[in-house]
């Protein structure tokens, strides 16, 4: 039970790697506050969770929204006491396609999305983490932009390297508050997004074939990658960009 009586918000829990980590969050003993868009997802969750005799509430929203930052933050103490970790998941692909020929707008909804929430949800985290004297935040950012640039992928690209800028200095400020920021990089994971991007035989095991596993991630593996950051496990691990990849990064073949 490595997170047992630990209070959570995690948002994308909707599917994917954020459905994934919830379950997982769950069964080793943490009290969640869940969020994405889309309430009947997000009811089947607690519900699943429930079941398994874990605890969790949901509250859907729109993370670009100041308001709905404030009040996940304001569910979890109000339900569970206080806040001790926050996996701010959530994100999108975003337009595709050559730099010229993005639109304006789709690289503001993409950065908003992936970036600006992000800082939304630190705000009003790490207050609540300060009451506990300690805090794990967890940022869902993407090798993409980091160790990798993809054609076609600039405001994802963009997104995702500025959550490692702000997870370090996230860390630098509050490190001597006992509080943690990391950000967890995944490889190819077999989500919605995934699927969408990939929507071809031929398109997945392009994918496949660029990791040195040759797979992409089930999103339960990445959920532990996530545990770990999550838990005491990880007490001297902070500002790191951390690769759970499956050697995409680093394969050439």
């Amino acid at each position: 039970m490595q997170l047992e009586n630990k209070v959570v918000v995690l948002t994308g829990a909707s599917s994917g790697i954020g459905y994934a980590a919830a379950k997982l969050f769950a069964m080793q003993g943490a009290k969640l506050v869940v969020s994405a868009r889309r309430q009947v997802a997000l009811d089947r969750l607690v519900s699943e969770i429930r079941t398994r005799g874990g605890d969790a509430v949901a509250l859907a929203g729109d993370i670009r929204d100041e308001a709905t930052a404030k009040a996940l933050v304001d569910r979890a103490r109000n339900e569970f006491g206080g806040l001790d970790i926050a996996f701010n998941n959530a994100g999108q692909l975003g337009a595709m396609g050559e730099t010229p020929g993005v639109a304006l707008e789709s690289w503001r909804e993409t950065i908003e999305t992936n970036l600006t929430s992000a800082f939304l949800g630190a705000k009003y985290q790490i207050p609540a983490m300060q009451e506990r004297g300690a805090g794990s935040l967890i940022f869902t950012s993407s090798f993409v932009g980091h160790r990798v640039g993809m054609p076609g992928m600039a405001a994802y690209a963009a997104s995702k390297a500025g959550l490692i800028g702000l997870t370090q200095v996230l860390a630098a400020e509050h490190g001597p508050q006992g509080i943690r920021a990391n950000a967890l990089l995944p490889g190819g994971t077999d989500t919605e997004m995934a699927q969408a991007h990939s929507n071809t035989p031929e398109a997945r095991e392009f994918v496949n074939g660029l990791h040195a596993l040759k797979r992409i991630a089930r999103p339960e593996e990445i959920a532990r990658a996530a545990l770990f950051l999550a838990s005491d496990a990880s007490s001297f691990v902070t500002g790191q960009a951390i690769l759970a990849d499956g050697g995409v990064s680093i394969t050439r073949t």
